[in-house]
C-alpha cells in the first residue's frame, strides 16, 4: 500500500516522520523521499550545469549520494536542506574532476560541449510557460559566470518557494548574512543581463550597440559581457531599457519546478528501491560518466516517454507528466515502474583517475554531507604533499583569516598560522576559536547594532570591526550620518574599534570614508585604527603588490592610523560578474603582497578573501577537509 506523502511546512519539505520511516527501511517512505527529491536535484544540477552533456550523470551521482547517506542523517527535520547540499557538493565534484582532466588530444577525445537542445534556460521557458519579464530573467541567466551558477540555482529555487534561505545558505555551506551578500551581489549582475537581454532584443536596436556587437556569435560571454555591459551603462538609449524592471524574486514567486528530464540508470534505481548501494552499483555510475543519457522530450500538450541508453547498456523507459504542480515531485513512473531490457555492456575506456575517484567521492558526499552540514572530505590536491600539510606554518601576528564555518576549518587553522579571525558577525558562529587565534567580532550594519549583539561582543573583549562595506548598496548600505549616529553604541563597548569598511576610495578626499572621519573628529568620536578592503584587477604580480601598496600608503598619510587590510584579494569587477587570475598568479601575488605587508609597521594586521576555498577556481585557500591549496600553502608561508 503506497503512502500518503506528508510535508511539515508550505514548500514541502517532508516531515520527520517519513524521514525517519525510509531511515528505517520503510521503501514507501524511500520512494516518497526519492520522488521529492529528484525534480529537486534536477532544477539545481540543470541551472547550474546550463545545459552541459553531464546534467544526467550529475543528477544520478547525487541521487546515488541521497540513497547512500540517508541512513547517517542526524536531522530528519533538514531533509530538505541535505539534498540541496548533497547536489552542490556534486557539482563542485564535477567541477573539480573537468578542471584535473587531462587535456585532449584529438578532437575524438574531447570533452562534451553544453547541447544547444538541452540549453536550461530553454528548458524552463518551454516548460515553465514564461514570458515578458519571467523570461526576460532566464534569458538574462546565460550571462552570468560559471561561478555564480550554483548560487543562482538555489536562489531561483528560493525565489519560487522551493527553498528558504538557511537551506540556501546550508548548501552553500555560509552563515545567511553572507549567503545575503552574495546573492545581492548575484542580482545586481542578474539585472545588467536583463538589460543586456532588452537592449539586444529591441527593435530598432540601438545603433551604437549594433555596431558594437557586429563581431558577436551571439552567444553569451565575459568578454562580451564587459563590452556590451559597458556600453549600455552609459548610453541613454540603452538606459531606457532598464526603466520598468520589477524585482526579479518577485517575478519568480509561485513558479513551479521544471519537470524531471532525467532517466535514471537501473543500477541507480535498484539503489533506490533497495534503501542503499552496493560498491559495484557505485563503480557502474563512475563508469558511466562519459555516456550521454538521453533526455525526455515533454510536449507543451502530452506526456511524452523515450528510450535511453544507460551505464549498465540497459534500456529504460520513463514518463513525464507536463503539468506543473506548486510542488513539483517525480511520478511514481518515474521512480518505481520503470522496465529494463539487458544488452552487452560496451566497453569503456575509463578517463585519468582525479584526486579522488567518482565512486570514493558519491560515497564521501553522502556520508559527510549525512552526518553534518559540512562539505566533504577532499583528499590534497596533487600538488600539495603530506609534508606540506604537515610542516609547521610561518606565525605572525598580523596574518588573519576571513572565514565562515567549513568542514575541515579546525584543520585549517592549526595549518595556516593565523593568529585571528572573523566573520562578519558579532559572534563565532558555530566556529571554535583555536587557543592563541582571536575571534575579532563585527557589527556588520545598523541592523547589527543590538543590545543582544553589543552584550555579545563586550564579552568577546579584544577588537571590534565597525560596519562593512557601507559604501555599498548590496552590502551595509548606510550613508557617513547614519554610521555617525550609530558610533556611539560601539565605542560604548570599551573596544579598540576600527572604522567601518570601505569598498574603494578610502584615502579619496570627500569620499565615503573621509566623510565619516571628519565627522568622528568633529564630534570628538574614537576611531582606533582604519579597516579597508582591496581588490585588485591587474593580475600581474608586481604592478598589484605596488597599486595596494600606494594604497595602504595614502590611507595612512591621511588619518595616520594603524591599517587593518581585512579583505583582499585580485578579482576584477570590472565585468557584471567577477573574474579571477590562475591559481598560479593569486599564489605569487599572496606571497608577494604578504611580504609586503608584512613590512610596513603601520599595518597592524591583514586577511586574505578568503580562507575557505569551498568554490574551485576563486580566491578560497583551504579546501574542505582543511588542506591547502596552491593559495593556501603560500599564505602559510606569509610572514616567514
Amino acid at each position: 500500500m503506497t503512502r500518503t506523502a506528508r510535508y511539515d511546512d508550505a514548500v514541502g519539505n517532508p516531515s520527520a516522520e517519513t524521514v525517519t520511516a525510509a531511515q528505517r527501511g520503510d521503501q514507501d517512505a524511500l520512494e516518497e523521499l526519492l520522488s521529492f527529491s529528484l525534480p529537486l536535484v534536477y532544477n539545481i544540477i540543470g541551472h547550474s550545469l546550463r545545459g552541459h552533456a553531464d546534467v544526467d550523470d550529475v543528477v544520478q551521482e547525487s541521487m546515488l549520494g541521497i540513497v547512500r547517506g540517508l541512513p547517517q542523517l542526524r536531522k530528519p527535520t533538514a531533509f530538505r536542506s541535505w539534498v540541496a547540499a548533497v547536489a552542490i557538493r556534486q557539482l563542485r565534484w564535477h567541477y573539480a574532476e573537468r578542471a584535473q582532466a587531462p587535456q585532449p588530444t584529438s578532437l575524438a577525445s574531447a570533452p562534451e560541449r553544453p547541447d544547444p537542445a538541452g540549453d536550461f534556460v530553454d528548458v524552463c521557458v518551454l516548460r515553465l510557460g514564461l514570458s515578458g519579464q519571467r523570461r526576460e530573467v532566464a534569458e538574462a541567466t546565460r550571462w552570468l559566470d560559471e561561478a555564480d551558477q550554483e548560487l543562482l540555482a538555489l536562489w531561483w529555487l528560493e525565489a519560487a518557494g522551493s527553498l528558504k534561505r538557511t537551506e540556501l545558505a546550508n548548501a552553500l555551506e555560509v552563515t545567511t548574512q553572507h549567503a545575503a551578500v552574495r546573492v545581492q551581489r548575484m542580482r545586481q549582475q542578474l539585472d545588467l543581463g536583463r538589460v543586456l537581454v532588452r537592449s539586444l532584443n529591441r527593435t530598432p536596436r540601438c545603433a551604437e550597440l549594433s555596431a558594437l556587437a557586429a563581431g558577436w556569435n551571439g552567444m553569451p560571454s565575459p568578454l562580451w559581457r564587459k563590452r556590451l555591459g559597458r556600453h549600455v551603462r552609459s548610453c541613454t538609449d540603452c538606459g531606457e531599457c532598464a526603466r520598468g524592471l520589477m524585482p526579479a524574486d518577485g517575478l519568480l514567486v509561485g513558479l513551479g519546478l521544471v519537470p524531471v528530464a532525467v532517466v535514471l540508470s537501473p543500477k541507480v534505481l535498484q539503489a533506490m528501491q533497495q534503501g542503499h548501494a552496493t560498491d559495484r552499483a557505485v563503480r557502474t555510475v563512475a563508469q558511466a560518466r562519459r555516456l550521454r543519457l538521453g533526455r525526455l522530450s515533454v510536449s507543451t500538450h502530452a506526456a511524452v516517454g523515450v528510450t535511453a541508453v544507460v551505464a549498465a547498456a540497459a534500456v529504460a523507459t520513463a514518463v513525464v507528466s507536463n503539468q506543473q504542480p506548486t510542488r513539483q515531485t517525480a511520478s511514481a513512473a518515474q521512480i518505481k515502474t520503470l522496465t529494463t531490457t539487458s544488452t552487452p555492456t560496451p566497453t569503456i575506456t575509463s578517463p585519468a583517475a582525479p584526486t579522488q575517484s567518482t565512486a570514493s567521492a558519491a560515497a564521501s558526499v553522502a556520508s559527510s554531507a549525512a552526518s553534518s552540514a559540512a562539505a566533504p572530505k577532499t583528499s590534497a590536491a596533487p600538488h600539495t604533499s603530506a609534508a606540506a600539510v604537515l610542516a609547521s606554518p610561518a606565525t605572525s601576528t598580523k596574518k588573519g583569516a576571513a572565514t565562515w564555518n567549513f568542514s575541515g576549518i579546525d584543520n585549517a587553522f592549526a595549518a595556516s598560522g593565523v593568529s585571528w579571525y572573523y566573520n562578519w558577525a558579532a559572534d563565532p558562529q558555530g566556529i571554535s576559536s583555536p587557543r592563541n587565534v582571536q575571534f575579532v567580532p563585527m557589527m556588520w550594519g545598523a541592523n547589527s547594532v543590538t543590545s543582544a549583539n553589543l552584550t555579545e561582543v563586550e564579552h568577546e573583549g579584544g577588537d571590534l570591526l565597525g560596519f562593512n562595506e557601507p559604501d555599498s548598496s548590496s552590502q551595509a548600505n548606510m550613508t557617513p550620518q547614519q554610521a555617525l549616529d550609530l558610533w556611539p553604541k560601539l565605542m560604548a563597548t570599551g573596544l579598540t574599534l576600527g572604522s567601518p569598511a570601505v569598498a574603494v576610495n578610502a584615502a579619496t578626499p570627500g569620499g565615503w570614508l573621509d566623510q565619516f572621519m571628519q565627522g568622528a573628529k568633529a564630534r570628538g568620536y574614537r576611531v582606533d585604527f582604519i579597516t579597508v578592503h582591496w581588490y585588485g584587477s591587474d593580475f600581474t604580480t608586481s604592478d598589484a603588490v605596488s597599486q595596494l601598496e600606494s594604497y595602504i600608503q595614502a590611507i595612512h598619510a591621511r588619518y595616520d592610523l594603524p591599517i587593518w587590510l581585512t579583505e583582499y584579494a585580485l578579482i576584477s569587477f570590472s565585468g557584471s560578474t567577477p573574474t579571477y587570475p590562475s591559481a598560479q598568479q593569486q599564489a605569487a601575488f599572496v606571497s608577494a603582497s604578504t611580504s609586503m605587508l608584512q613590512g610596513l609597521s603601520y599595518v597592524q594586521r591583514y586577511s586574505w578573501f578568503a580562507f575557505p576555498a569551498t568554490t574551485p577556481g576563486q580566491s578560497g585557500l583551504f579546501q574542505p577537509g582543511g588542506a591547502p591549496n596552491l593559495l593556501g600553502q603560500a599564505y602559510e608561508a606569509a610572514g616567514s
